[in-house]
């Protein structure tokens, strides 16, 4: 069955527009209420997070009156990052859990996306489900049956507190300077307590959040400022976060950067001396540096659709305890979803246990040139259908033959077709990519 809203990560869209609008969020809360409550004992309970963009108040007052329309109870939680409501849903048993974010897209845009009572992402049969109740007339429970919500007002140090568990207790961060950017967005507040709880000096970059400022030049995909800092500050690296607190990139010492690819691979390398590693997740993005890696260190890995449910469903599948993709998100056995805290945890772990620096331990992984360019569609999960889509699609990868791969797929969050080219070199990555790019915005605008 063909979803009609939900992508690959909950709903998303402009505020004001289509579906992220009050009344539309107001029913979707009721949908939801019914669907993810459906056999429930006990009055259904149901959390709800945001991340810190000015249109999270609007949209989780329209979601905590659906909810509570359905006689639904609502645990309120405030800005934390999309792990910490995972955790919060799981550890304080309801039924369900909402975050309110568009991650890293600017403020202009928030979105939905849900997690089940054990805290994993919804899988497609119950978002298709909630779709399916979108279409009825929304009918108000009985008035003793209305939903009530309330504060949880320790949630950020229930997190934090769990954050700190994950890290070996005989080691700490005393001696090290990090430098955090936060993008302004959900992990303002409980990234820089967990560092600084273990020991580290802080330089502090996106923490102070105003409603529109989220992503805005800081963060995860606007990695410069943190680069900048790190040099002069001579910090021993640098972490960035998203705007929901699910994507890590980190910064070494001399401000090179580290994808999400390279960090599965130091990762995978630590686990497997460890003798826990059965195998690697990773995504049809997943550099190929990052596959022959594994190979190396004689690690098994397959690779799933984009998205971090869809690698988590991979890694239950094959048993792996480690997967992630190549823009941070970064799955362990500690979390049931892309956690940046606990992903830039265990890399500090990993240098607090071998006393070496991120520069030293990143030596051996080279990725390959990959070019990522997002061509803005309408109607970009359907563009590929036509011929003449496909046919300058092939003759790209004909241009590619041996010395490369292509991969051209619809954003599951954004109207874009992204086009992603890896190469053998720079030079030709970019070539491809930059012409197959504008020969599909072409044809779509012609």
């Amino acid at each position: 069955m063909s979803r009609k809203w939900f992508g690959t990560d909950g709903v998303r869209g402009r505020v004001g527009d289509s579906v992220i609008h009050p009344e539309w969020v107001l029913k979707l809360g009721w949908a939801a209420g019914h669907v993810l409550t459906a056999g429930a004992t006990e009055r259904p309970r149901v959390v709800i997070g945001k991340d810190t963009r000015l249109s999270g108040y609007l949209l989780e007052s329209a979601l905590e009156s659906g909810l509570a329309s359905a006689g639904v109870d609502v645990l309120l939680v405030g800005p934390l990052p999309t792990p910490a409501i995972a955790y919060l849903t799981r550890t304080l048993r309801a039924d369900a859990g909402i975050v309110i974010s568009a991650s890293h897209n600017p403020y202009q845009d928030n979105g939905i996306k849900f997690f089940s009572g054990d805290g994993y992402k919804l899988p497609d049969a119950q978002e298709e489900a909630i779709e399916a109740w979108m279409d009825r007339p929304m009918l108000v429970c009985d008035s003793e049956q209305l939903g009530k919500a309330r504060r949880v007002e320790d949630a950020a140090g229930r997190y934090v507190e769990f954050c700190k568990t994950t890290f070996p207790a005989n080691l700490d961060l005393r001696g090290l300077h990090l430098v955090v950017d936060c993008a302004h967005g959900a992990n303002y507040k409980v990234g820089p307590m967990v560092f600084r709880e273990l020991g580290a000096q802080l330089t502090l970059l996106g923490v102070e959040p105003n409603g529109i400022n989220i992503n805005a030049g800081v963060g995860s995909t606007c990695p410069e400022s943190l680069q900048e800092q790190v040099r002069s500050t001579q910090a021993d690296l640098g972490i960035a976060f998203d705007g929901d607190g699910d994507r890590l990139i980190l910064v070494d010492g001399q401000g090179a950067l580290l994808d999400g690819d390279e960090l599965i691979w130091l990762l995978a390398r630590d686990m497997q001396q460890q003798g826990i590693l059965s195998g690697v997740v990773g995504t049809v993005m997943s550099n190929l540096a990052l596959e022959q890696g594994l190979a190396d260190l004689g690690v098994p890995f397959v690779r799933s659709a984009v998205g971090d449910r869809y690698v988590l469903e991979a890694m239950q599948q094959h048993a792996f305890p480690l997967g992630g993709e190549s823009s941070g998100h970064i799955i362990t056995p500690a979390n049931t979803t892309g956690d940046a805290i606990l992903a830039a945890l265990r890399v500090l772990a990993i240098m607090r246990k071998s006393g070496k620096s991120l520069k030293a331990l990143r030596e051996g992984y080279q990725p390959y040139p990959q070019v990522l360019i997002g061509v803005r569609l309408a109607d970009a999960r359907h563009f590929l259908d036509h011929p003449a889509a496909q046919e300058r699609v092939a003759a790209a990868e004909q241009e590619l033959a041996d010395k490369g791969r292509l991969l051209v797929r619809p954003s599951g969050t954004e109207p874009l077709l992204r086009v992603m080219v890896e190469a053998v070199s720079a030079d030709l990555a970019a070539r491809v990519a930059e012409k197959l790019a504008k020969e599909l915005s072409d044809l779509a605008s012609g």
